[in-house]
């Protein structure tokens, strides 16, 4: 069962990190289908939270098809991507690991990481041209 973590200085609404480190597990395979979801009660005993912060992360994962509450039974997952993780090219978790070996070895910590690959997914959303062939984008 996932074990939920708050960061109460990201910014981010406490909501939404439940949201995040839900669909997180499912696409690193830590979390399979039929997996059942720490009840409201447990998540708001273990973080402090208000129980309607957990049933709105919760609806928002029914809504999004990854969870499937059952009233009196719990909050279970619908379906894994642990197929689609297997499916990942090895040589891009290899290409990955280097990257991130070099990066730490240039002194690069984990919050410097997440800012590096938060800023080069925003510039791949906008197209860019390629080193080879000047002017067309790809």
């Amino acid at each position: 069962m996932i074990e939920f973590r708050l960061d109460r200085r990201s910014g981010i609404t406490p909501y939404l990190q439940l949201v995040q480190q839900v669909r997180q597990a499912v696409r690193l395979g830590w979390l399979q289908e039929g997996d059942r979801l720490p009840t409201a009660r447990e998540v708001v005993a273990a973080l402090g939270i208000n129980q309607n912060t957990v049933h709105k992360a919760y609806r928002e994962l029914e809504r999004d098809g990854v969870v499937q509450s059952r009233p009196g039974v719990g909050t279970f997952v619908l379906a894994s991507l642990s197929a689609r993780r297997a499916a990942w090219d090895p040589a891009i978790r290899s290409q990955l690991a280097a990257w991130v070996a070099t990066a730490r070895a240039a002194g690069l910590d984990d919050d410097d990481l997440r800012a590096v690959l938060a800023a080069e997914l925003a510039e791949g959303a906008s197209p860019r041209t390629t080193d080879d062939q000047p002017g067309r984008t790809g």
